[in-house]
């Protein structure tokens, strides 16, 4: 019988992440100023969430900000916290010389927008941790059914690999690794699946020990099936479940481990945002600017209390049919 809340659960922790995915997926269009774009950090720097510019389109291309903005008989007059500022009217973009800008979420110290930053990060965040996940259970799930199917001291001889995997600490792993692979997402999809495969492996093959006494498994084997065969058609689909649970669980792990190597500096490098170095960023303006490592570091644990939901809520759907096949 699933326990009591578990379906909830399950509905809220997979609701969060699709909204997660959802804002990741169209963040070009949620935020299409371009993430890395500052806008004139005199004025703009560190300004609080929802704060609101009239801006200046320069010829060259450039944009000045301003609390308000008039023109005068010969010029642009721009007021706000600096002091007063004019632009002659032949330096101003003709096609379109003013707008309005809000920061939502406000300004990092270099006059960057932080919801852009923010919902670019998710994009590369996420991304990087569904790719590390995926290689992981690339190599974890032929490992654990090579472990599990092999037999006597080939078998063992397996799991003591695996075990020798899994016995290095994996932060000091990830270091030692980055420091001798150039920085990017690749990398870290790299490192971060080839260190996280050791659990898949030793969950398949202790599904696989399981497995391989049931009936089903003796009668395909009386029938002349390979073990190749035996392992794709018959084994692994009798162990979604459990991998489900593994790579829910996983996902929260490597959105955490992403973010610890970036906010290191090991992991995506600057300016491209993660919420990793976005935390980075702001974790010397916490007093005065909140806001910047703020919203990331929400968004991580909003994450993975979501993926453990989800995990938990698998794991209890998965016990209660176990439960009832077995009564």
């Amino acid at each position: 019988m699933s326990e009591p809340g578990a379906p909830l659960a399950l509905r809220a922790g997979a609701a969060a992440l699709t909204i997660f995915a959802a804002l990741a997926l169209f963040a070009p269009w949620l935020a299409p100023r371009d993430p890395t774009r500052t806008l004139d950090p005199a004025v703009t720097a560190l300004a609080p969430p929802l704060s609101s510019f009239r801006t200046l389109r320069l010829a060259s291309g450039r944009e000045l900000a301003t609390s308000h903005l008039a023109r005068d008989a010969g010029s642009w007059r721009l007021e706000g916290p600096g002091g007063i500022r004019h632009v002659e009217p032949d330096r101003v973009d003709a096609r379109q010389p003013t707008g309005e800008f809000r920061f939502w979420l406000g300004a990092d110290g270099l006059g960057r927008d932080v919801a852009a930053r923010w919902l670019c990060g998710a994009r590369i965040s996420l991304a990087v941790a569904a790719a590390a996940v995926a290689l992981a259970l690339a190599v974890g799930i032929p490992a654990g059914l090579l472990a599990g199917l092999a037999p006597g001291a080939a078998g063992r001889f397996c799991l003591a690999g695996i075990e020798l995997a899994q016995a290095f600490p994996r932060l000091f792993l990830l270091v030692v690794l980055v420091a001798v692979l150039p920085a990017g997402a690749v990398t870290t999809v790299a490192i971060l699946g080839l260190s996280g495969w050791m659990p898949v492996a030793r969950l398949v093959r202790a599904e696989t020990r399981r497995l391989r006494a049931g009936e089903f498994v003796a009668a395909a084997r009386c029938a002349g099936v390979g073990p190749l065969r035996l392992a794709l058609r018959h084994l692994l689909p009798n162990m979604t479940a459990p991998i489900a649970v593994e790579a829910s669980l996983a996902f929260g792990g490597a959105v955490t481990a992403e973010a610890a190597l970036s906010f290191l500096g090991l992991g995506v490098p600057a300016p491209t945002p993660s919420w990793g170095n976005l935390i980075a960023e702001g974790r010397d303006v916490v007093a005065s600017a909140w806001w910047i490592a703020f919203f990331p570091g929400l968004a991580l644990v909003l994450v993975g209390v979501a993926c453990t939901l989800v995990g938990e809520g698998l794991r209890s759907r998965w016990n209660a049919r176990a439960g009832g096949r077995a009564s």
